[in-house]
């Protein structure tokens, strides 16, 4: 068993934020009247909605989008509006100040820790292992995501020893062999702000080789699907690629007694313990890109012993926590209803979403991105075997006291191609 960390005074990240000021001159006419991270990817989406829900999904509450150029396009789309249950925010700069100086302007709305992305980049990868790495190292203020690019020379590269940036390379210097190269995304502590002495300031250009050359900031490579729009081609070559790296495998896991250890009607954050192999089962799903999604019955809620919002507050909790582990839960499904339930409202003798039924797992099919074909269903019930099954996809029973004996089968089927 695992046991949680609820009371560590670390926490990750809950907050991103997505710098979507720049000009993108590279792009000529497209983006005269059209900012870089607003570019059309197909008829239903922007390049900027596939960065948001990338990073939303992963159990962030809010997502703050830095603008400048023409900001009033991002207001209009984004302001106000919720993506996987996180608020979206725009601050817009008044006066051109480059990177850095944008983060400087939201200085007052920046939590302690938070994700910093690039609107016009997108790299399809568990940014909680940036979280994990970075709550490891108190002496760290950053950890950037990197990644191994042929063409090293269009974007600069990075020095990494023994976990830490140590330099960067000017653009236009291509390695032999390519190099590591800053894909856009990392995790920082606020007092990276610092580092900002002058306005306008590049982050890129300014702060980051401040902090290599003081080891305050580290980085991790990743594999991973990676482009940035930054030029026609690569443009073109995101509209042919993009929409369908959306759609992705789904792990879904019953919860108690397959994720959480199962007490009984188990519903206090207290009470969380992990299941052994349960995070890592989770962190690898996530590592591989598939979607993880919890489908539980929750007759506990139907029986009066606690209420709907209690569930909320555990999932919550359960989400920190993995957070901090480098894994994350993209959403949770959880059915109240029972035959024979104390609380009248949740009386129904035989509700759709209740396994053995498969309503939970239909409702995520509509609402997420999913390769039916590829998920996959982990259950301690013949309950959640059935429901697997009404639903068309494979189900795994889990009996024994470690999940780490059904992980290479759930991960080959999540990766298998069809």
């Amino acid at each position: 068993m695992e046991a949680d960390s609820l009371n560590t005074v670390l926490q990750s990240a809950r907050q991103a934020v997505i710098l979507v000021g720049g000009k993108g001159t590279r792009l000529g006419d497209l983006t005269k009247n059209t900012p870089k991270p607003l570019m059309r990817i197909d008829d239903n989406s922007l390049f900027l909605d596939h960065v948001i829900f990338n990073i939303a999904r992963q159990s962030f509450d809010e997502i703050l989008l830095l603008a400048g150029h023409l900001g009033e396009q991002f207001i209009g789309r984004y302001h106000g509006k919720h993506v996987c249950g996180a608020a979206v925010r725009v601050i817009q700069e008044t006066t051109p100040a480059g990177t850095g100086g944008a983060l400087l302007n939201a200085a007052d709305a920046l939590q302690e820790v938070f994700l910093l992305a690039n609107g016009d980049t997108f790299f399809d990868v568990n940014v909680r292992q940036l979280d994990r790495i970075l709550l490891k190292k108190s002496d760290a203020l950053g950890v950037m995501a990197l990644r191994h690019e042929p063409d090293s020379g269009r974007y600069g590269a990075v020095v990494l020893e023994n976990g830490y940036l140590t330099g960067f390379r000017e653009k236009e210097q291509p390695i032999h062999g390519g190099a590591l190269i800053n894909a856009g995304a990392g995790v920082f502590r606020k007092d990276v702000l610092t580092f900002i002495n002058n306005v306008p300031c590049s982050i890129e250009s300014d702060v980051y080789p401040k902090l290599a050359d003081q080891r305050r900031i580290m980085g991790h490579e990743f594999p991973g699907y990676f482009i940035d729009i930054g030029l026609p081609e690569t443009l073109e070559f995101a509209r042919n690629t993009l929409p369908q790296k959306r759609y992705r495998p789904a792990l879904f896991l019953d919860r108690d007694g397959v994720i959480n250890e199962d007490y009984g009607y188990t519903h206090k954050p207290q009470d969380l313990l992990f299941v052994k192999g349960a995070v890592d089962l989770i962190r690898s799903a996530n590592d591989m890109g598939a979607l993880v999604i919890v489908v539980t019955n929750q007759a506990g809620v139907a029986h009066g012993f606690y209420g709907m919002n209690d569930v909320e507050i555990f999932h919550e909790a359960m989400n920190e926590s993995l957070n901090r582990h480098g894994a994350f839960i993209d959403a949770f499904y959880a059915c109240p209803f029972h035959p024979s339930a104390k609380v009248a409202a949740f009386r129904h003798p035989d509700h759709p979403d209740r396994k053995p039924n498969p309503g939970m797992l239909l409702r995520a099919f509509d609402e997420w991105p999913i390769l039916r074909e590829r998920s996959i269903l982990i259950g301690d019930k013949e309950s959640d075997i059935a429901a697997a099954e009404r639903a068309g996809i494979r189900g795994l029973l889990f009996d024994k006291e470690d999940l780490s004996s059904l992980k290479s089968k759930a991960l080959m089927h999540l990766q298998r191609v069809c």
